[in-house]
This record gives structure tokens, sequence and C-alpha cells, in this order.
């Protein structure tokens, strides 16, 4: 597939500790950018398509184990900080 030119802004999004440590774990072991991971994660969801493959499946269950992630889709939109609690 060729190229396709792009403009990228930096943003300050804040995400949960845990999922961005498996991020950026996935990221590595792919050998791209988080960026780029969470671009490709992010056109896959807009098709209703899964963005991992199985390999990268099993990736993600050795990541959350590593570091203690036990949050699941059903956690969606149910995230609050400590502090606001």
């Amino acid at each position: 597939m060729d190229k396709i030119k792009v403009e990228r802004v930096q943003t300050g999004v804040r995400i949960e500790k845990r999922i961005i440590k498996v991020l950026k774990g996935l990221a590595e072991y792919h050998d791209i950018s988080l960026g780029d991971l969470l671009e490709g994660i992010v056109l896959h969801a807009f098709e209703g398509k899964q963005p991992f493959s199985e390999a990268s499946l099993q990736k993600i269950i050795e990541l959350k184990k590593i570091y203690d992630l036990d949050l699941n889709a059903n956690a969606s939109h149910n995230l609050v900080e400590d502090h606001i609690l």
C-alpha cells in the first residue's frame, strides 16, 4: 500500500495508568510507536473490525498480567479517578 500523508497533532489525553502500560508494551512488541498503535486500533474500530491478531491478543493477556490490569470492556465509561471518589 502506498504511504498516506497525514497531519498529526500532539494531544494531552489522560488514560488509566495500567492501560497505557499495556499499550506501550504492545507497541514495543510490534516495534511501532504508541501513536501508530492507537491510530491502527481506532481505524479498525471505526470499521467494526478486530484490531488484533491472535498473537497480539495473547501478548495483551501476558501484558495485562504483568501490569495487573484487571479491567475489561464492562468498565468502559465507568472509570473515575481516585481523588474524585
